[in-house]
């Protein structure tokens, strides 16, 4: 029988929470059953496994990092929709780093698509279209994107730019106008 007040979004909520605190690596079903006051089994009645929860933190930080993006991108075009989507995806992780984490996930191919990545994919393609870049240029120029975006917070949020006295967000300001200015002189084929 279903525990009181348990539901299976509550529990993804209480597990993007303690991915936050603890880090998405030691979210497990054991820890989230203590957090409840429960014996593991409880939560099995809501869950098929841990797997599909750390599936369903996964789908909650993107829808998450999605709306935040789209609420950042809205009336913008060019650098500015540039820069609004990149400190969407900056500040998401900086606040939220275990739903981050999550983001990372491996999804299957139908999780996926049911997934907020295919939002993040349209905003990404919708800012490039700003800059005239038609396909195959478009899917190197995503890729591009995603791949700074996730390299500078992974850099950012493990130390690595402390051995300097330049601020991260200066540094962050003329990642994007190299961005911008890359995209805007986008080399031909």
């Amino acid at each position: 029988m279903a525990r009181t007040g348990l539901t299976v979004e509550r529990l993804t909520l209480a597990a993007a929470e303690m991915a936050d605190e603890v880090g998405f690596e030691n979210v497990t079903v054991s820890a989230l059953a203590r957090r409840f006051g429960v014996k593991d089994a409880s939560l099995y009645f809501h869950l098929r496994s841990a797997q599909e929860l750390r599936v369903r933190v996964a789908v909650l930080a993107l829808a998450e990092m999605a709306d935040r993006a789209a609420d950042a991108l809205a009336g913008r075009a060019g650098m500015d929709a540039l820069v609004a989507f990149a400190n969407a995806y900056r500040d998401y992780a900086i606040g939220h780093p275990g739903r981050y984490a999550a983001a990372q996930l491996q999804l299957d191919r139908e999780t996926a698509e049911a997934s907020a990545a295919r939002r993040h994919a349209e905003m990404t393609r919708a800012i490039l279209r700003g800059y005239q870049l038609a396909e195959p240029d478009q899917t190197d120029a995503v890729r591009l994107l995603h791949s700074t975006f996730h390299g500078y917070v992974s850099l950012e949020r493990a130390g690595g730019f402390r051995h300097t006295p330049r601020t991260t967000d200066a540094t962050w300001s003329r990642t994007l106008d190299a961005l911008d200015a890359l995209l805007r002189n986008w080399p031909p084929r």
